[in-house]
């Protein structure tokens, strides 16, 4: 049968941490696939909730074409991955190709064996796809714990103490100056006058 264009999607996922919408476009682009067919949704590490992606599987319906770029597109893991393709193969009874991995295109071999072969294939890729994403964040990990001991310092570099500061601070426990006027006359918050003062005799 057939698929009419109409009937061709394509679901682009990026998060902040993996910004590669535009490989994932060009892709699709390729395709001919009408701009209005193509559901992309940005999230960050933490949030998996995909606003688009929901939309598209309303839309999707017996027959229809669906593109997607690369398995994990699909969910965060093993078995988000593999509940999606059951939904979206058995429930929604559409067609999925996965243009990084030309061997999980259900548009052929829907002959018992040829399912076999297409189950067999995403089982492995789902764990793969999960393994990766666990080993990364692990080599994330075991940077950071490197650089940290090599003494390399991660967040914003501290705010320098204004000039006055030291003879402020004098002042300051002089009670020659109340801590409003001490935070005034450096023009920082009390709270941050106080905690820089507590960390500055700390260390003098």
């Amino acid at each position: 049968m057939s698929v009419s264009l109409k009937n061709t999607y394509g679901y682009v996922r990026v998060s902040t941490r993996d910004q590669n919408e535009d490989r994932q476009l060009i892709a699709m682009n390729e395709l001919s696939i009408p701009k209005k067919n193509i559901f992309m949704d940005k999230q960050s590490g933490k949030d998996f909730e995909r606003p688009q992606y929901k939309r598209l599987v309303k839309k999707l319906k017996p027959d229809d074409l669906l593109y997607i770029k690369s398995i994990d597109r699909l969910g965060r893991n093993y078995t988000e991955i593999l509940e999606q393709w059951r939904i979206l193969t058995k429930e929604k009874k559409t067609d999925i190709v996965v243009l990084d991995m030309p061997l999980l295109d259900t548009r052929r071999g829907k002959d018992l064996m040829g399912t076999f072969l297409s189950d067999i294939v995403l089982q492995v890729l789902s764990f793969v796809a999960e393994n990766e994403h666990t080993n990364i964040r692990q080599r994330q990990a075991e940077g950071i714990a490197a650089a940290k001991a090599r003494g390399v310092k991660f967040g914003r570099p501290p705010v320098p103490l204004p000039d006055n500061f030291h003879q402020v601070h004098q002042e300051w426990r002089g009670k020659r100056l109340t801590l409003n006027q001490a935070a005034d006359a450096c023009a920082m918050p009390v709270s941050t006058f106080y905690y820089k003062a507590l960390q500055f005799e700390n260390t003098t």
